[in-house]
């Protein structure tokens, strides 16, 4: 039986693309590992299969009593370490943990400049990006139980940020930095992992083998189940993309929501 690493991330931060990088450096084949069957070696916590054939009729308190189980059960996928994909802030719920601490080996957490993850999400979730600002901004915010997930509980931006830095055996990872110095970054992963020495070309293979053009490629050519119901879900995978998709008035209200937190995370301030 494993542990869980949780690869926690507010939504549109990066996630999948650390997962694909993970399973291109694990498989180590000679062609990309597809998007598709990115459930080889991680998968999401919120998966309703996980939690029964009428997970959608279940309450958030029922849920909660569900999860610490449905963990458990996931710890067994692998002899190892279990990678698990988690949207949760890592904080409680009816007293309840959404991440299970007593299952837990380690986490790495991805974090986002919040002024791009707005122009992303908003796009992702066919949204306003006023909508999106209002969303990210607060408590309550969760993704709702459907007939493919259980419900998950983001809290505001700066809440979820804040509560995966809080947390023990914890890697922080910056979308921005892992976009420029890949080598570094993604090392880093590795080596937090503990499965043994960086093997530099193997490295450099998952890199490129999980470049945004290769996952947008596999997408536009057999999709991505993963989607949603997203036109694209690989839509830009760059930073500073709020400098030409938000107005300085939107701008001015994510910084002032999010500021103090983004300023801890080398998020410059626009004003």
């Amino acid at each position: 039986m494993g542990g869980i690493v949780w690869l926690a991330s507010y939504p549109k931060s990066g996630n999948t693309w650390v997962r694909a990088f993970l399973h291109n450096y694990i498989v180590n084949a000679e062609e990309p590992h597809s998007i598709n069957n990115l459930v080889d070696f991680s998968v999401a916590e919120c998966a309703g299969i996980f939690y029964g054939a009428g997970h959608a009729a279940l309450s958030a308190k029922q849920v909660q009593r569900l999860r610490p189980a449905v963990h458990e059960q996931l710890t067994k996928l692998h002899p190892d370490l279990v990678f698990v994909k988690t949207h949760n802030a890592n904080r409680s719920l009816h007293g309840i943990p959404l991440c299970t601490p007593g299952v837990t080996a380690g986490s790495v957490f991805i974090v986002r400049d919040p002024r791009d993850v707005a122009v992303s999400y908003a796009a992702f979730a066919r949204k306003s990006i006023d909508e999106m600002i209002d969303f990210m901004g607060d408590t309550g915010a969760a993704n709702a139980t459907d007939a493919a997930q259980v419900f998950e509980l983001l809290g505001s931006w700066s809440e979820h940020a804040l509560s995966w830095v809080a947390a023990p055996k914890r890697l922080l990872v910056r979308y921005e930095d892992l976009l420029a110095e890949p080598e570094r970054y993604f090392a880093r992963i590795i080596r937090f992992l503990g499965t043994g020495e960086v093997e530099a070309a193997r490295l450099q293979r998952a890199i490129s083998f999980s470049g945004f053009d290769v996952l947008a490629g596999q997408e536009a050519a057999a999709g991505y189940r993963a989607a949603g119901g997203a036109e694209t879900f690989f839509r830009a995978g760059k930073s500073g993309q709020w400098r030409e998709g938000l107005t300085s008035a939107q701008v001015k209200r994510i910084e002032a929501t999010h500021g103090e937190v983004m300023q801890k995370f080398g998020y410059q301030l626009s004003a």
